[in-house]
């Protein structure tokens, strides 16, 4: 199924690391000479981190620039700077970055919104002023830096099919002034021509014309501006981004036909579509989203890096985890990033954290999630073992049973199972047969002590090597919900969790077809057709899954959650007016 895009100034999210040969084959080049300073195959390496030497291959460069992270929604945000919720960018915010381990930052700009009417489309001398500063700052920090021509890409480059000339024109316009603004920045400047381009009104064949003509634009115009710009790398992207193979046989084409050696090919990649929203009921890093990402990194791997030409993944993460917590279950969302890490290791590929504040807290300087920051920054260089789950459920009443995890070792194996301080007994607390780890009832009973409602007990189980994998011991009961009436605008559903965590809303009519928005499943998505509030007890249906609900038809919902319980609740929707019921 093609991955769909959210519309940009939603998402923005969220890559991994380059794989161990490059970053030999990139310190080898700095050891044998064959590197240019500012610029330029004879210049000294110069000492400070702003001038660096960079690689004078183009493929060492590139592993030289892994990890990498984006500021996002920043200078990209629509109208301005702070105006989708994030902080005025800082000196110490990119300090702080710099320190987390990233050795690149992409700056995403929109300048659409600071430039003059045609035919010159001057940019504001005070907005290029604040975008140099910003990467300046950055080059200071040793950084690697990505400027390109963000949003711009829908909100006027996309009319390129029925408006070429003025589009063009403004494309080259654009790029001049940037290109001539930027033209003696340190070598460890680099261009893209433009995010995620994509064309009105055009079908296959005219889209990749359009964007061969945009790419060579872009190429023609940096190479003519001067200064380091003759050298300075470049980075040229697929049609919306998008790594599918016929899109990235367009690209790996036009590339070739430039005969520049210092040019990128890039690439996003959000997974695979349905798990990395939780859509169609694909709540679980499965056999089928796994094997999406191997392929997709296969793909990259055998059309540009086999071929000589480095690959920048400029952005990577899940699409659910940037539209609200909770749409990606933190122990699959792990599982992926580990994997993630792995693919871009094993074929090369430079990877870019897209990051629009749901990772890094730019006001605190600090991660949000500080484990899911462990889990990618240790994919950067090995594997890590993860396991079937991260979290035990445990009845409220009744027998305790065993419960047996299947561990995912991924060439590890398992040193000891902690709580806290204290190793469990290997034999007595748990077994351990292959890679079935199997929790004892006793154990479990004396984790979850009297058993009130939600987490009671963590354990970590570590490895020979990697993060540690946390497992979660949980007391439950099966949900219960209320009768409730409200409106399109405002519909809750009262909701006893106790203790359990909501995964997937099924919902279907009497004659069981699928109601909501997304009519293709009977599965909608988690947070843009319903969403939790744990704190609220309730479950909220969303303006947009009741619009789209057929008038006066009952619709069953049944909700799904973690433990395997399944809770079933009614709504009808009349007008403005929703009821539900429980029956």
């Amino acid at each position: 199924m093609k991955k769909q895009q959210a519309p940009q100034h939603r998402r923005r999210r969220l890559r991994l690391a380059v794989g161990t040969p490059l970053a030999l084959i990139a310190a080898g080049v700095l050891a044998y000479g064959t590197v240019f300073g500012t610029f330029g195959d004879d210049a000294k390496p110069e000492a400070s981190a702003a001038t660096a030497p960079v690689p004078g291959n183009a493929m060492a460069a590139v592993a030289a620039m892994q990890p990498g992270w984006n500021l996002g929604n920043s200078l990209d945000a629509i109208p301005n700077e702070t105006n989708w919720g994030q902080p005025r960018t800082t000196k110490a915010l990119l300090n702080s970055v710099r320190a987390q381990g990233f050795k690149s930052i992409r700056i995403p700009v929109t300048w659409s919104d600071h430039q003059g009417a045609a035919p010159n489309h001057t940019i504001d001398p005070a907005y290029l002023s604040r975008v140099k500063e910003v990467v300046d700052w950055a080059i200071a920090d040793g950084f690697y830096v990505i400027l390109d021509v963000h949003h711009d890409s829908w909100q006027w480059t996309s009319k390129m099919a029925t408006d070429h000339d003025k589009v063009l024109t403004r494309f080259s316009a654009t790029w001049a002034q940037i290109a001539t603004a930027f033209r003696n920045e340190p070598a460890k400047l680099v261009f893209e021509s433009i995010n995620e381009p994509q064309f009105d009104n055009a079908d296959n064949a005219r889209k990749a014309d359009l964007l061969n003509e945009l790419n060579a634009s872009f190429h023609k115009v940096v190479r003519a501006s001067g200064g380091n710009n003759a050298k300075r790398l470049l980075m040229l992207p697929t049609q919306v981004c998008t790594p599918d193979q016929r899109l990235m046989d367009n690209l790996a084409t036009t590339i070739k036909s430039l005969h520049d050696p210092r040019l990128i090919a890039t690439v996003h990649y959000y997974g695979y579509y349905p798990f990395s929203v939780n859509v169609a009921g694909s709540t679980r890093f499965d056999a089928q989203a796994r094997g999406d990402l191997d392929k997709t990194f296969e793909r990259m791997r055998d059309t540009f890096v086999a071929q000589g030409i480095p690959v920048v993944l400029g952005e990577y993460g899940l699409l659910g985890y940037d539209h609200g917590p909770g749409a990606v279950e933190r122990g699959e969302m792990l599982k992926y990033f580990e994997a993630l890490g792995h693919a871009a290791r094993t074929n090369k590929v430079t990877t870019v954290l897209w990051d629009n504040g749901s990772f890094y807290d730019r006001s605190r300087l600090q991660w949000k999630d500080a484990g899911l920051f462990r889990q990618i920054k240790s994919s950067w260089t090995t594997r890590s073992a993860t396991a079937s789950s991260d979290n035990v459920f445990v009845p409220k009443s009744g027998p305790v049973k065993d419960r047996t995890l299947t561990l995912n070792l991924n060439g590890t194996t398992l040193k000891a199972l902690k709580q806290g301080p204290t190793k469990l007994v290997n034999g007595r607390d748990y077994t351990l047969s292959g890679n079935r780890l199997t929790l004892k009832a006793a154990t479990l009973s004396r984790l979850v002590g009297d058993r009130s409602y939600g987490v009671n007990a963590t354990l970590q189980a570590e490895f020979s090597r990697g993060v540690p994998w946390r497992i979660q011991v949980i007391t439950r009961d099966t949900p219960v919900q209320s009768n409730m009436t409200g409106t399109t605008g405002s519909f809750r559903i009262p909701t006893q969790f106790r203790g359990d965590v909501l995964a997937t809303m099924k919902a279907e009519y009497a004659d069981g077809g699928n109601a909501g928005p997304t009519s293709w499943t009977p599965y909608q998505q988690f947070n843009t057709a319903f969403a939790p509030d744990y704190a609220k007890k309730a479950i909220r249906l969303t303006p947009a899954f009741l619009d789209a609900v057929k008038d006066n038809a009952r619709v069953k919902l049944t909700f799904h959650f973690w433990s395997g319980a399944t809770v079933t609740y009614y709504v009808t929707k009349s007008g403005s007016t929703v009821t539900g019921t429980t029956s």
